[in-house]
């Protein structure tokens, strides 16, 4: 006999656990369907391990470089187990109270591989010999380290992001074959506990989804940090040795290092779940889905990394929380219809040193939608707690002709801090003028948000305009 539910998510990574929540809390009865642990990748094995490694790094910088700001202080050695233990214990936590909550909104979890399936005419979830139904299903099993033809991930001289977070050793010199947001993120990192880094990229710039002038500044930053960056370099061949993995390029060229990071992007977790089976369209592995969320099966939808675009944990957060409201309204237990997530309003943060933080269009992509347009890149040089803190970087806006601001992009420490903000501002369609009005705290990095909209609304005080 199968178990009845008014919503069933298969997944509980970012997506699946925020539709789960909030559908229970809009009072529906949810099943929420897990083969590892609640939290997904993102809570295990990605970002929240990523950033405390990260963190890890930024303390190591700052106790190298603490004779600029005239504490003396060296570093004795990098316990990199020390700082996957760190990681563990930053994860636990968070995984214990995420099980609490989920325990205290009423939501079944159920632990096991499901799969979707048809039961009595219409869809189901099946773990093992039980079989799950509902009016509504979500999927949201995720994505999975891509890798490239040619290349066995062995795990240990060869590995994946994943894989690289359960080092307790470092390596002497590594390659990173790939400039998107994990690889500059490792390369970041690893570069901090003192490895020789190599980023290996097949396209023309580095973070490609960011708009070029930033990409061009996280070059110049790497170079200087004596990370070695090579662009419009793709791989040829690969080849493990002894002493670690022998890289050729289609150039010709050759390089070796003890270590290979492959970072090449993630791909949707769709192979073998009974998608296509039970009637799903997939384009490229991605669940087709229109603006709605929906598949192609009327009442099953599908969150996060499964649909085409943006891969971040908060775009996830995003598609559960709207896919239970969604069926909420469509079930009249919600009065108004939520609005569309639209992929160009999420705010990006790459956690690399220097921070990368942007939202909205970068200047080309503004370009090819509007035509002319009006940009201002504000230098942190004239921003006091920039100063301080001994960064470099900017902020760029794009704004379409007397129009609002569609765009900014950001490159220095601790700007992530700044998204906030510039969701706002990009959001609500605010003109420069609208932001140029507000008070900025100083000394914050803050007023380089300010800065740039005074300038851009035709009143510069700390720039020249």
């Amino acid at each position: 006999m199968a178990a009845s539910f008014d919503l069933v998510v298969l997944g509980a990574g970012s997506g699946g656990y925020a539709c789960a929540l909030r559908a229970a809390q809009l009072g529906f009865m949810v099943a929420l369907v897990e083969k590892d642990k609640v939290g997904g990748t993102c809570l295990h094995r990605g970002c929240i391990p990523t950033k405390a490694m990260l963190h890890a790094a930024e303390v190591a910088d700052s106790v190298r470089d603490g004779s600029q700001f005239g504490v003396h202080a060296a570093i004795d050695k990098i316990d990199l187990a020390g700082v996957v233990t760190y990681a563990d214990s930053v994860v636990g936590r968070i995984y214990r109270g995420l099980s609490g909550l989920v325990s205290s909104r009423g939501i079944t979890v159920v632990h096991g591989a499901g799969s979707l399936t048809q039961h009595d005419g219409r869809p189901a979830v099946t773990v093992g010999d039980e079989t799950y139904q509902a009016p509504n299903l979500v999927l949201a099993t995720g994505s999975y380290a891509r890798s490239l033809s040619g290349l066995e991930i062995d795990g240990l001289k060869i590995q994946t992001s994943e894989q690289a977070l359960r080092l307790d050793r470092l390596p002497a010199s590594a390659m990173v074959l790939g400039g998107g947001v994990i690889g500059v993120e490792f390369a970041s990192a690893w570069r901090s506990f003192g490895v020789n880094v190599t980023i290996v990229e097949a396209l023309p710039r580095l973070v490609s989804g960011e708009d070029s002038a930033v990409s061009a500044a996280l070059e110049r930053a790497f170079r200087k940090r004596g990370i070695n960056v090579l662009k419009g370099a793709a791989m040829s061949a690969c080849q493990t040795a002894e002493s670690g993995v022998r890289l050729e390029l289609e150039d010709g060229q050759q390089l070796e290092a003890e270590l290979l990071l492959v970072a090449v992007g993630r791909g949707p977790q769709t192979t073998g779940l009974g998608y296509q089976e039970t009637g799903v369209d997939l384009e490229d592995g991605f669940v087709t889905v229109n603006e709605r969320l929906e598949t192609s099966v009327p009442g099953v939808y599908a969150v996060g990394d499964l649909v085409p675009g943006l891969q971040l944990a908060h775009r996830g957060f995003a598609h559960g929380i709207f896919v239970a409201e969604e069926i909420a309204h469509r079930t009249g237990a919600l009065e108004q219809a939520p609005a569309a997530i639209v992929d160009v309003d999420v705010p990006r943060v790459t956690y690399c040193d220097p921070e990368i933080a942007s939202v909205g269009l970068s200047e080309d992509d503004a370009r090819t939608r509007f035509g002319e347009v009006e940009t201002f890149t504000y230098d942190l040089a004239g921003n006091g707690k920039s100063q301080i803190l001994k960064t470099r970087g900017f902020v760029k806006l794009v704004r379409r002709p007397s129009g609002p601001v569609v765009g900014i992009h950001m490159i220095g420490a601790r700007v992530s801090e700044l998204v906030g903000e510039a969701q706002l501002i990009t959001n609500w369609d605010a003109f420069p003028a609208d932001v140029a009005g507000l008070i900025h705290a100083h000394p914050s990095q803050s007023e380089a948000l300010g800065e740039a909209h005074l300038a851009l609304a035709g009143k510069p005080l700390h720039s020249h305009g």
